[in-house]
């Protein structure tokens, strides 16, 4: 599958997290500094940030730390 105009970025620093109407935002800082805000449908991402995917994200996360 080819995505057009598919963007790839790093956010650094997220300072700002809002949820609105049915939406949810994070905010904070992209590879290069620049502000970056990325906005997410609230229904979508609840739905796919399950605890299961939590879990995943929190071994890996400590697997990290433990590296270092």
């Amino acid at each position: 599958m080819e995505y057009k105009n598919e963007i790839h970025k790093n956010m650094h620093n997220i300072n700002t997290f809002q949820s609105y109407r049915n939406e949810v935002c994070l905010r904070g800082t992209d590879e290069e500094g620049n502000d970056l805000t990325i906005w997410f449908d609230s229904y979508d991402f609840l739905k796919w940030i399950d605890g299961e995917k939590l879990e995943y994200i929190k071994e890996n996360l400590i697997k990290h730390i433990q590296t270092k």
